[in-house]
C-alpha cells in the first residue's frame, strides 16, 4: 500500500496516526464515524476513492489545490494531513513554504500565519531544515518583456491613479518579486491562485490568472478538473460560480 493511501486510510478509520503523535487527527476520525457515518462513507468512496483518483489531474496538483483552499478559507484542522500527504506526493518543503507566502498575499497575512502554526511541527517531525527551504532574497525567474508590458498596462487600467499604493505594491512587490521568485514553478503558483480565488469566491481576478495559468502550461483538462476537485474542498457554490468565466476563458483561446 503506498504511504498517501494508508494516511487516507488513516483519516477516515483513526488507526494510523498514533505514530505521528496527532491525537487531534485521532479524535477527529474517530469522531466522524460517532457523529455522521454517511460522511465518513462519503469521505472514504466519493472523496478518495472516486475524486482523488481521477486521472485529470494528478495527485501532487491535487495537493496544491486542497492546501490553497484550506489556507485560503483559514481550515486548519486538517492542515497536518495535507501538509503529509503533499510531502509524500512529491512536493517539495520548499515549495510548501512558498506557497505559504504566496497565499498571504492572496487569502490574507492571517491566514497564511495560520498555516505557518500547523506547518512548523510538520517540519520538525519530519527533520525538515531551514537549508530546503527557499531563501528570504535572491535571483528571480526571467521576465517576458512583451508579456510584463502588457500586464503593466491592465494593471494601471485596473488600479488607476486614484490608488498609488496599491499600483505600487501590485506592480513592484507582487508581480515583480512575489511572482519571480523560483521556488515555485509559474504554472503551479498559478494553479494556487485560481484555487485561492475560486476557494474565497474572489472571483473578479479569475478570468486574468486563469488564462495565465494556461499561459504557464496549465491544460484545459486540467483547470476543469481542479474546478471539480474544488467543489469537494471550497463547496459546490463556489465551483459552480467559476465555471462561466473558465467557460469564457476555454473559448477565447486558440485551440
Amino acid at each position: 500500500m503506498k504511504p498517501w493511501t494508508a494516511s487516507l486510510m488513516a483519516l477516515v478509520a483513526a488507526t494510523a496516526f498514533a505514530a505521528q503523535g496527532t491525537q487531534d487527527q485521532i479524535r477527529a476520525g474517530a469522531a466522524l464515524s460517532r457523529v455522521s457515518p454517511a460522511l465518513e462513507a462519503y469521505t472514504r468512496n466519493a472523496l478518495f476513492g472516486d475524486l482523488w483518483k481521477r486521472p485529470g489531474l494528478s495527485r501532487r496538483d491535487r495537493c496544491l489545490v486542497t492546501l490553497a483552499t484550506l489556507i485560503t478559507r483559514n481550515q486548519t484542522a486538517e492542515l497536518a494531513f495535507y501538509l503529509d500527504l503533499a510531502l509524500e506526493e512529491g512536493v517539495k518543503p520548499q515549495e510548501i513554504s512558498e506557497i505559504i507566502t504566496h497565499l498571504a498575499f492572496y487569502s490574507g497575512w492571517g491566514n497564511a500565519m495560520a498555516a505557518v502554526n500547523v506547518a512548523e511541527p510538520v517540519f520538525v517531525r519530519r527533520r525538515i531544515t531551514a537549508a530546503q527551504l527557499p531563501p528570504a532574497a535572491g535571483p528571480h525567474l526571467p521576465v517576458d518583456a512583451t508579456a510584463e508590458a502588457t500586464r503593466v498596462v491592465n494593471t494601471q487600467r485596473a488600479i488607476g491613479p486614484e490608488f498609488p499604493g496599491l499600483l505600487h505594491f501590485t506592480n513592484d512587490l507582487l508581480f515583480q518579486d512575489l511572482w519571480l521568485r523560483p521556488a515555485l514553478a509559474p504554472r503551479d503558483r498559478s494553479l494556487i491562485t485560481i484555487s485561492s480565488l475560486v476557494a474565497s469566491g474572489q472571483l473578479g481576478p479569475f478570468s486574468n490568472h486563469l488564462n495565465r495559468a494556461m499561459d504557464f502550461g496549465l491544460t484545459e483538462t486540467q483547470a476543469t478538473e481542479a474546478i471539480t476537485h474544488l467543489a469537494f474542498y471550497a463547496g459546490w457554490p463556489h465551483a459552480v460560480s467559476a465555471l462561466p468565466i473558465a467557460k469564457d476563458v476555454f473559448g477565447r483561446r486558440p485551440h
